[in-house]
């Protein structure tokens, strides 16, 4: 069994994230089950890409049951448990697979509590150590309409409850505004994941609210997005100007902006390539001199 964390330094640092140490560059494990439009790694690669993971110093590994669907959290489960005690596993809840219409939302509290059940089997975990509430308000992705329009407060108390059932540890946001992170302060929140990039700061207030009160911040579509109208930082001139000055590549550069732009950002980027894996691990290891850090927070005036 590999150990997490037994790489000599974490990548990019570390930070506290409910109450865990864990490494500024983690690994999002979306990309190991089956993802619209992109090849299915093969169980032998999952297994490697995250053992590989662990053995570089990550220990935060951001999952979701509905991803693959059930496949990422199996391949964590066969590549690393039993798990070691520095791993930080954290989940996300608020869709769901249909057998018949695929991905569906699932925001009801007596579905999350579903959701976080589910997660707990598959990855075979007596706890998640945190559980991201991914709201649906606006795209991209799912909208909420019917009666899965369900107020923040509701779903916030049950996972109180689940928090104070011992079956999670620490209660994240995703994709919300600034308004919805201020309304969940007081249930303790310790992340929000939007999306976020350095061509990207439509969520710069919410960012703004996580600086305030001292929470991490999990930027998603980090070098842009599949998505349409999302730009490929890794592609704008001035990102691959200071790569070229710094012998790293574009997108560690990109990502590398992130982390020092806010000592609380986290990574978790996510591939299914060991060599693309060592890339992502290796931008915590990018230091941006100031003028380059302000030249790329230029881009999105």
């Amino acid at each position: 069994m590999t150990s997490a964390g037994s790489a000599s330094q974490a990548p990019g640092g570390t930070i506290t994230l409910a109450g865990r140490q864990v490494a500024r560059v983690g690994f999002g494990a979306m990309q190991l089950g089956e993802v619209r439009g992109r090849e299915t790694p093969s169980k032998e690669t999952a297994i490697a890409v995250l053992r590989a993971a662990v053995d570089s110093g990550v220990n935060h590994i951001d999952t979701a049951e509905f991803y693959g669907p059930g496949t990422a959290n199996q391949r964590i489960r066969e590549a690393l448990h039993p798990y070691s005690r520095e791993l930080v596993l954290v989940s996300k809840v608020g869709a769901r697979h249909d057998s018949t219409a695929g991905l569906v939302l699932a925001q009801r509290p007596e579905e999350l509590r579903a959701s976080v059940e589910a997660n707990l089997s598959t990855l075979k975990a007596e706890r998640l150590d945190v559980v991201n509430l991914r709201r649906t308000d606006s795209p991209p992705g799912l909208v909420a309409e019917g009666d899965q329009l369900v107020d923040l407060d509701s779903q916030l108390a049950e996972l109180i409850a689940l928090r104070d059932e011992g079956k999670i540890g620490g209660i994240g946001l995703s994709a919300v505004d600034a308004d919805q992170v201020r309304q969940a302060l007081p249930a303790g929140i310790v992340c929000v994941q939007n999306s976020y990039s350095a061509l990207d700061r439509s969520s710069e207030a919410v960012l703004d609210v996580c600086r305030e009160h001292d929470i991490a911040w999990v930027p998603f579509f980090p070098l842009g997005s599949a998505f349409p109208g999302f730009a490929k930082v890794s592609e704008h001139p001035v990102v691959v100007e200071i790569a070229a000055s710094l012998g790293a590549t574009p997108a560690q550069v990109g990502l590398a902006w992130l982390l020092a732009s806010y000592p609380r950002t986290l990574l978790i980027p996510g591939t299914s390539d060991p060599a693309h894996l060592r890339e992502n691990v290796a931008a915590g290891e990018v230091h941006l001199l100031p003028e380059m850090v302000e030249s790329i927070a230029g881009l999105n005036q």
